[in-house]
């Protein structure tokens, strides 16, 4: 008689891309992608979707209402800091979902109480009042010590144990600077649970960063402790080295559930998917050994690697390509393929389109058929990402672009530009032709951002491979930034640096419908 298998604990899945991993330099996002993204997290089984912090500006409250409307499984989450208003305008904004949650912190660490200026009784008097309002308003209530790993241990399990008799039903513990080490993970989380009153009754979370490279290993070591929540990010994207990688957890409980015995509701199919779709709208492109996802993840190159593969694939994959929704195979698509074929080619690689977008979609294919003999997954990848880019109401556009190359003197470059609906055009010189087509952009759009970054890379080989280009931009400390692809790399050379001025742009209408909005109450 076959034994059955033990009943595995749920570990719940805590999604961040959205507020945490938006904060990343560069990396905003516009309301409809916000959405789109929301629905996709919602749609793979993330537990929880923190979709924004709603006091941060009236596009953030939108954006986090709009989600809060249309979930229809995840709890819906919005950040606020320990401060009435900021708990009241998190609840404006998550109250429409079926099942919210308000996340309030305050930095407990010597150096953030320093700079709150708050004494240890009186924090502790500002997490209980904050809490329990919270509390008032909504059932679901998460509370985290920010700089929780460089808190005094004895003062972190008075706070913790303030919070939940204050009505926490949620603590998270965030590594907020990378600083812990798995070991100090998992030690830190035993310990709240064994000397806190009340703690074996409410859920312990996790959130790392990656500063040292440990983000994952903490997380799953906090697991192992007695964490049954983590904090995560798609592509691991967030502030300075990002976040725990939702994949990388995701995937090792899932390849080691026999050390990890755990489980989550994670269809991991949908991962790769929704990986390309958070690189094309963040800007952030998926470095190519970047674990899980990254282009190299499943690739096989080594005379001695390849002929395992040949002979059983478990010699070098631990995980199949299909377990995370990435095809198989790299069959070729030309000019002669039709719509169905296409509609199919694109549903292996994980995008369901619908007729209007399959519509769309076929004419950019065909466009890039006519000026590449073979059509491959990977260009087809990079086709998705810059249709999801492109915005027909974009207050920049690259209309035409002529550079005139020669080997002697300065190369130059024709462009038009429709800025705000009006076609302009100028001609300008530049050293080289990117240099040139940039020179002309500016004289066209007169701006004091500084470009930090400039990166080509070639999508597939040959030399008719479409390039991508990520452009960054900064200003007055900001950062904005753009990615393109095409066939002619000037030419997505320019739609990138044109990307990076659009988020600019977007900034700014933000910051002043902001100030509108502030001025009017």
């Amino acid at each position: 008689m076959t034994q059955a298998a033990p009943k595995q604990d749920h570990v719940l899945i805590f999604d961040t891309t959205l507020r945490d991993g938006e904060q990343s330099p560069g990396a905003t996002m516009s309301h409809g992608e916000k959405l789109e993204i929301a629905a996709l997290l919602d749609e793979m089984g993330v537990d929880i979707i923190e979709a924004g912090f709603p006091i941060a500006s009236e596009g953030d409250f939108q954006a986090v209402s709009e989600i809060a409307k249309n979930s229809r499984n995840s709890v819906i989450c919005g950040l606020s800091r320990a401060n009435l208003n900021d708990i009241d305008r998190c609840w404006e904004a998550v109250k429409h979902a079926a099942r919210p949650r308000i996340h309030t912190f305050i930095g407990t660490s010597p150096l953030h109480r320093d700079i709150t200026a708050l004494d240890q009784d009186a924090m502790v008097a500002r997490i209980h009042d904050t809490v329990s309002h919270a509390r008032n308003l909504c059932e679901d209530v998460q509370w985290s010590p920010m700089d929780a790993t460089r808190t005094e241990r004895d003062y972190l399990c008075r706070v913790v144990e303030a919070a939940i008799k204050a009505g926490a039903t949620t603590i998270n513990i965030p590594d907020t600077v990378g600083y812990t080490y798995p070991r100090e993970s998992a030690e830190l989380i035993a310990m709240l649970l064994e000397r806190v009153p009340g703690a074996d009754e409410i859920i312990f979370a996790t959130h790392c960063h990656n500063d040292l490279g440990m983000a994952t290993a903490n997380s799953l070591a906090a697991v192992e402790a007695g964490a049954r929540q983590i904090e995560c990010t798609i592509n691991g994207l967030g502030e300075r080295a990002g976040n725990t990688a939702l994949e990388e957890v995701v995937m090792a409980l899932r390849v080691r559930n026999d050390i990890l015995p755990y489980r989550t509701g994670i269809d991991t199919t949908k991962i790769m998917g929704i990986s390309r779709m958070v690189a094309a709208v963040s800007g952030f492109p998926v470095q190519f050994n970047k674990a899980v996802v990254g282009k190299n993840a499943f690739a096989h190159e080594s005379g001695i690697h390849q002929d395992g593969m040949l002979k059983n694939k478990e010699t070098f994959e631990i995980m199949r390509p299909e377990d995370i929704g990435l095809a198989a195979t790299n069959l070729v698509m030309g000019k002669h393929s039709g719509r169905a074929a296409l509609r199919a080619k694109l549903s292996e690689l994980g995008y369901e389109l619908g007729d209007n977008q399959l519509k769309d979609v076929f004419v950019r294919f065909k466009a890039l058929a006519d000026r590449k003999k073979e059509v491959y997954d990977d260009d087809l990848i990079a086709l998705m990402a810059e249709a999801s880019l492109n915005d027909e109401d974009a207050y920049l556009q690259v209309r035409k672009l002529r550079v005139v190359c020669g080997t002697d003197g300065p190369q130059e470059a024709e462009l038009t530009l429709s800025i705000g609906g009006v076609e302009k055009f100028i001609d300008a010189t530049g050293d080289g032709p990117v240099d040139a087509t940039f020179n002309a952009v500016k004289m066209l759009f007169e701006h004091e951002a500084r470009l930090e970054l400039y990166q080509v890379h070639a999508v597939t080989e040959g030399t008719d491979a479409q390039a991508t280009v990520s452009v960054r931009l900064a200003q007055d400390g900001i950062v904005f930034t753009g990615q393109s692809s095409d066939t002619d790399t000037v030419v997505a050379s320019a739609k990138a640096y044109v990307n990076a001025l659009n988020r600019m742009v977007l900034h700014r209408h933000r910051g002043n419908l902001s100030a509108l909005m502030s001025s009017a109450s």
